[in-house]
């Protein structure tokens, strides 16, 4: 495969193991941080000493005018873009839902579901066959959370990612006739940096028997799910979200 993609929230964990994959199979990489800007060079420069191409650049794309410039970017340093992963998310602390209030809700829900309008539209703008792109595929990382409810203390995260499995679905209706896939994925316990923010090994125990495969996935087992179903290899993957939990 060859191309252009895009992750966000690329400096760690799934989203720095997507970045290695997808250059691995031929893409030029764009990594995207919000604040991480070094550890997601790290991952770019070495994906350039591998052969491959890659860019790191900072944004924060819960910000129209942030993403706006991240695409433009890619525009001048990579050229046409094919595919896009929406990863970038936040976890947020721990709170009792009487404790919950408008600050944490509005931090929680920019990042992990206005990202994804903002990030999903102006990828939208460069693939859509009605704007006179070529296509192209976009994968929203979602989270078993969206399905099972999460852990409790972390409403406002489970339900910030049902509501981007519900994206997933209304833009499939706007985004096919256009030439443009869209699907999402829902990783189970992985053992990445966010997990560690709930827990980390102490989670894992606690919820592993829920688990049919009986261990937590690494990041690199979510990252091939999420380069696949952004690749053409997934041609007729389209309009669902689907489960990378171990049979949770």
């Amino acid at each position: 495969m060859s191309g252009v993609i895009l992750i966000t929230g690329a400096s760690r964990g799934i989203g720095a193991a997507a970045a290695r994959i997808a250059a691995r199979e031929g893409y030029a990489v764009c990594l995207n941080a919000a604040r991480s800007l070094a550890d997601a060079r790290k991952v770019a420069d070495e994906i350039v000493r591998g052969g491959g191409k890659a860019i790191a650049v900072q944004a924060d794309v819960s910000r129209r005018d942030e993403v706006d410039s991240l695409f433009a970017t890619v525009d001048r340093e990579l050229g046409t873009l094919d595919a896009l992963i929406n990863n970038a998310a936040i976890v947020g602390p721990e709170r009792k839902l009487t404790e919950v209030d408008a600050d944490l809700l509005r931090r929680i829900f920019t990042t992990n579901v206005d990202s994804v309008f903002f990030c999903t539209a102006a990828a939208t703008r460069r693939m859509s066959t009605r704007h006179g792109g070529k296509g192209g595929a976009i994968v929203n990382i979602s989270s078993a959370a969206a399905r099972m409810g999460g852990v409790v203390g972390w409403a406002a995260y489970a339900a910030s990612k049902g509501a981007v499995d519900a994206f997933v679905m209304n833009a499939a209706k706007d985004l096919g006739p256009q030439g443009i896939r869209i699907c999402g994925l829902r990783p189970g316990m992985t053992r990445t940096e966010m997990l560690a923010e709930i827990g980390g090994d102490a989670r894992i125990q606690a919820g592993i028997s829920t688990v049919s495969l009986g261990r937590a996935a690494e990041p690199e087992e979510i990252a091939e799910a999420a380069v696949f179903l952004a690749s053409p290899k997934a041609s007729y993957i389209h309009g669902t979200t689907i489960d990378v939990t171990g049979g949770r």
